[in-house]
């Protein structure tokens, strides 16, 4: 397998997962003052659900989406630290686009922490557009949409 291989995670993925959710969000805890919510997510309950996909042997980059009837939503994306600047994000943002339109649905939606600003200057590039910024509990967010051609 190469790293430029998408598959959907199973349960032996698990650890990979969880370890690799926290190396790529570890880092904004002091930042944001609490933990991400990618880090306390439930990866073995996502990885049944069929919402989880990885690449990399060992993985070194995932994604987490939910269907919804009038979008795909990108609950969670995430890159080791140690792969970064090779193209892992910019597949893995590809294969979201794919899945949303194999699926009929018209948008791609996320959001990011505030304090998440690399994150702020991605998306953008990629297509995405900010619909609004919304506090929740502890976590202040940029909800962003990408509809889709």
């Amino acid at each position: 397998m190469t790293d430029k291989e998408i598959r959907a995670a199973v349960a032996a993925d698990v650890p990979a997962v969880k370890a690799l959710t926290d190396a790529a969000y570890h880092h904004y805890i002091e930042r944001i003052g609490v933990v991400p919510q990618p880090m306390e997510a439930d990866h073995a309950a996502n990885v049944a659900a069929g919402r989880v996909f990885v690449t990399g042997d060992p993985v070194i980059g995932l994604i987490v989406i939910e269907e919804h009837p009038d979008h795909l939503y990108l609950d969670n994306i995430a890159v080791h630290p140690d792969a970064h600047g090779r193209g892992v994000g910019r597949r893995l943002l590809r294969f979201v686009d794919a899945r949303a339109r194999a699926l009929g649905l018209p948008e791609v939606r996320l959001h990011t922490n505030a304090m998440m600003w690399e994150n702020q200057k991605i998306y953008p590039k990629f297509g995405y557009e900010v619909v609004e910024r919304r506090v929740n509990g502890p976590y202040d967010r940029i909800h962003y949409r990408k509809r889709l051609d």
